[in-house]
């Protein structure tokens, strides 16, 4: 370590990473390596393509190690040889102690929740879906249990009405760059002293979230449904599945709704004028739509899809 600025290898994928990558090396840290995961072939046309986190590598000339295994022999050599003082990890894998132990200032992790509630792959999402009024970021040491290392930094923000997964993650994002930044100055300054993660009896989890995990549960309270939507939006999304009249059945993702409380049939009924709005009826009022989007189609605000649209005597499908 050379003047108290830490010699750094960063591990990330997604876009979340690529701006805590960018913080660092604006702030002037050296970075030895940047490990991602290795290219994928995706789509109808199977096109290679590879992860944010390379893009930016690339982008600013920065060494880049792409192991399809953790513990593959060759990529362990290639991280001693880098003989780092500090390992940042933001949006990636699980790492095994044999690499996570290998620098001597330690690894540590940036989460996107106020740690030990929302361990797990999607924070921001379950957060929202819970209806909190709170979430923030952790950086915090790398230990043999998922999520629970000791705690360096945490910063809060609140979660507003009209916040949805996206939006949050974009706050996060950014608060989150500036706590790495402030995790690595004062892990080499010495100023920081990292502390156990509190004991909760109950703590709330952020499983990874599955395609038949997004389907609209329309007996929940309408408050719990429009979180649901939120939290989904706009990816994976939320859905819904209607039938037509001639029987077909059509999904719908939801990326926005609004719940509009007052006297309903509870019977997850359609109401519609077939211009200007599409609501559900739920147990204590109505869903209204306001942006969906049908399979194979563009996603529209209501009123452009009622366009040509006639759902007046379609039926959700549960």
């Amino acid at each position: 370590m050379t003047n108290n600025r830490p010699s750094i290898v960063f591990m990330g994928t997604p876009d979340f990473a690529v701006a805590s990558l960018d913080a660092i090396l604006q702030a002037g840290y050296p970075i030895k390596a940047v490990v991602t995961v290795p290219d994928r072939q995706t789509g109808r046309g199977q096109k290679i393509t590879f992860s944010p986190v390379k893009d930016y590598a690339i982008r600013h000339d920065l060494p880049l190690l792409q192991p399809e295994k953790m513990r593959d022999d060759d990529f362990l050599d290639s991280l001693r040889n880098l003989n780092a003082d500090l390992f940042v990890v933001v949006a990636f894998r699980m790492l095994p102690k044999a690499v996570w132990s290998m620098p001597k200032m330690g690894t540590f992790n940036l989460h996107a929740s106020l740690l030990p509630d929302y361990r797990g792959a999607a924070p921001i999402n379950w957060a929202i879906i819970n209806g909190e009024t709170q979430s923030g970021v952790t950086t915090f040491l790398l230990n043999e249990r998922i999520d629970e290392g000791e705690i360096l930094l945490q910063e809060k923000t609140d979660i507003t009405p009209s916040d949805n997964a996206e939006t949050l993650h974009d706050r996060l994002m950014d608060i989150g760059k500036n706590l790495v930044v402030k995790t690595i100055q004062g892990l080499a300054g010495g100023t920081l002293q990292p502390h156990p993660q509190p004991t909760v009896d109950t703590p709330k989890n952020a499983p990874k979230i599955f395609k038949d995990d997004c389907r609209i549960d329309w007996s929940k309270p309408g408050t719990e449904i429009v979180n649901f939507i939120r939290g989904l939006s706009p990816y994976p999304a939320a859905f819904m599945e209607l039938q037509y009249p001639d029987g077909h059945i059509m999904p719908f993702k939801i990326f926005d709704a609004t719940f509009e409380k007052g006297d309903s049939s509870g019977d997850m009924a359609i109401v519609t004028d077939q211009k200007k709005y599409l609501k559900i009826a739920v147990n204590n009022g109505f869903i209204a739509i306001n942006e969906l989007q049908m399979s194979g189609k563009r996603r529209n605000f209501t009123e452009n899809f009622l366009i040509g649209n006639n759902v007046t005597n379609c039926i959700i499908k549960t």
